[in-house]
């Protein structure tokens, strides 16, 4: 549900501008209001759940989130819509991190690693089926209050969530509560609306008009790391170690390919979706449908790649961005010199290989990047990890739909060359990633490839399990 409402809302703008008479400016708050509160959120609450209890937090978010999608639905103006769709993102990035945490405290081995696989899946296909799901609801929910459905769907999903979660999430003690160091909540919130305020209202000039808070953001996030590294320092308790960067094996070059990735990743189906929808003249559904190969072979080969990643280590990384990048290259020219009649049908097998990519990407990105992580620092990890996935994602969605319109103004609107040229731009950000990946491999290709955890660093703290 989560990943879901960052995508699933878009297909529904229109008519809920129409019906709620909003500015093409506020209705994009729908969004990027969303996607900002979700960011802004993950790091303090996976710290929160690392001390108070990771069961708790996540039914607590989850009872939050489900009042904000009623509330959501049920909004009669512009205004209260965005205000909960702000609360919907907070209670979103309160439940995220406290899935990968809970993972790392349930499970060990490779069964960890099959956990993670499953929630690899979940994540790929529920990032790539958004817009399928949404036309699929505006199509059977017909009328201009169709778009309330979007909400309203996620009540009684989330209400058997809530009920499941009670009944199957054991209660594990919480780790060392103490300080949760707001100074350093502070920093980083201000440093992370900095950098992703201009990326979220790109749409309306936010660039342009913003573009001095990048170096701003960048000033207040180097105070954070400082203030984090005096906090560990003192033997305190930060929001996030500096040594899970420094001193956990495979942390920050997980992190740093998994945002490099998602710039390209999150990018490409804004960019699909304008392609088909106003350059073939899809509908919502449509459109949808016509990316759903991705979706299938990101569902099929993340769970396997969980059960694989323990056998192949990083290289399973460097083999799935490798596919990622040949099938999305490849449906791009495809789409580019391809008739349009037939030019959905000619990318379907080249999205099923991009997909079976994404699947051996996500899933083992996460079981590697968390993996030498104390327990009971997962939950920040986790939330950490999932930042820098949203960061760049805010990114791609605002660079790559807007190189579509450059291309376009450029070309009198050529569709074809602007699909291309533009999912060609998060093809690149792909192959960033995998500049980072590959090197990883290769330290690792004479031993064991990262299948044997070293012993945890001495100085780390809280090294015993949650």
């Amino acid at each position: 549900m989560t990943l879901l409402d960052v995508t699933i809302v878009a297909v529904a703008l229109p008519s809920m501008q129409r019906e709620l008479h909003a500015s093409a400016a506020s209705v994009q708050w729908v969004v990027s209001g969303y996607a900002l509160a979700f960011a802004l959120t993950l790091v303090t609450a996976g710290r929160l759940g690392d001390a108070f209890g990771r069961r708790r937090v996540f039914l607590v978010s989850l009872a939050a989130f489900v009042v904000c999608s009623a509330a959501a639905g049920a909004a009669p103006s512009i205004t209260l819509l965005v205000v909960a769709r702000l609360a919907q993102g907070v209670a979103a990035g309160g439940l995220s991190p406290q899935n990968t945490a809970l993972i790392q405290q349930m499970f060990q081995g490779a069964e960890r690693g099959r956990a993670f696989g499953l929630f690899g899946a979940t994540v790929g296909v529920s990032s790539a089926v958004g817009p399928v799901v949404g036309g699929l609801i505006l199509a059977l929910a017909d009328g201009s209050r169709g778009w309330r459905w979007i909400f309203y769907v996620n009540v009684p999903v989330g209400l058997v969530a809530l009920v499941l979660g009670a009944r199957l999430l054991p209660r594990m003690a919480p780790g060392k509560r103490g300080r949760l160091d707001p100074v350093g909540v502070a920093l980083l919130g201000v440093g992370i609306l900095a950098v992703m305020l201009p990326l979220v209202l790109a749409e309306a000039g936010g660039l342009s008009r913003l573009w001095w808070l990048f170096p701003v953001g960048a000033l207040v996030l180097l105070g954070f790391v400082r203030w984090e590294r005096r906090v560990a320092a003192r033997d305190g308790a930060p929001l996030l170690d500096p040594r899970l960067l420094t001193a956990t094996r495979g942390y920050a070059t997980g992190a740093g390919l998994g945002a490099l990735y998602f710039v390209g990743f999150s990018g490409v189906w804004l960019v699909f979706a304008l392609f088909f929808q106003n350059g073939l003249g899809y509908s919502p559904l449509r459109s949808g449908l016509a990316v759903t190969p991705f979706a299938v072979g990101s569902a099929a080969a993340a769970a396997v790649a969980g059960r694989l990643v323990g056998r192949f280590g990083r290289l399973l990384t460097v083999c799935g961005l490798v596919a990622v990048m040949a099938g999305l290259g490849g449906a791009a020219l495809v789409l580019w010199l391809a008739p349009a009649g037939s030019a959905a049908w000619l990318a379907a097998p080249l999205l099923l290989l991009g997909g079976l990519g994404n699947g051996c990407v996500i899933s083992p990105n996460f079981t590697m990047t968390l993996r030498e992580v104390p327990v009971a620092m997962a939950g920040a990890a986790g939330g950490a990890l999932q930042t820098g996935q949203r960061l760049g994602g805010a990114v791609g969605t605002a660079a790559l739909p807007g190189l579509f319109y450059l291309v376009l103004a450029d070309t009198h609107d050529d569709y074809h060359r602007a699909v291309a040229l533009s999912v060609g731009a998060g093809v690149a950000f792909m192959l960033c990633a995998l500049l980072v990946a590959a090197p990883d491999w290769w330290r690792n290709r004479s031993g064991d490839d990262g299948r044997r955890p070293p012993e945890r660093p001495r100085s780390h703290p809280h090294a015993t399990r949650g």
